[in-house]
């Protein structure tokens, strides 16, 4: 199912490309809806041990169903951008994963691995934070079967 990238010119290697998912905020988790439709949803996620961790309600909401329905999806990042007007192009980095969802076993662990991301100097408050919120969250893993990494560098 996997395809090789038409612009391999663009191609990043390994490390540039999981560098990208490290590095980055939010990306596009998009998975399939029953009736057969996409869906794609900006997600804060942590990138650790070759997988993608992200977490949402316990109520029943699209995301949680189509995971449900299906585990199958795909994780896209876009890192650095410039828009190049003169050349009517942009630079750009993105990263494309196609991979699995299950429910994380460790809510605690994937829920540390966000607040260390994204609040590194409220570590203390974060703990409190993970205590009072875990019985209302899922969280989740994404197990990458395929990554690719694409960038335009130059101008």
């Amino acid at each position: 199912m996997f395809r090789e990238m038409r612009r391999t010119d663009r191609q990043l290697t390994e490390e540039e490309t999981m560098q990208i998912l490290q590095d980055n905020q939010y990306g596009v988790l998009s998975t399939v809806s029953m009736d057969g439709y996409p869906y794609g949803v900006p997600m804060s996620y942590a990138y650790a041990n070759g997988k993608i961790y992200f977490h949402g309600t316990n109520a029943n909401g699209l995301k949680k169903e189509n995971i449900e329905h299906n585990s199958k999806a795909c994780f896209t990042v876009v890192g650095n951008t410039e828009v190049l007007p003169s050349k009517f192009s942009t630079k750009y980095e993105s990263v494309i994963a196609f991979g699995q969802i299950k429910i994380s076993e460790d809510t605690q662990d994937v829920l540390r691995k966000l607040i260390q991301k994204y609040s590194p100097e409220y570590l203390e408050n974060g703990e409190k934070y993970i205590s009072t919120t875990m019985k209302n969250v899922t969280v989740y893993e994404f197990e990458i079967e395929s990554v690719t990494g694409k960038a335009r560098k130059n101008g």
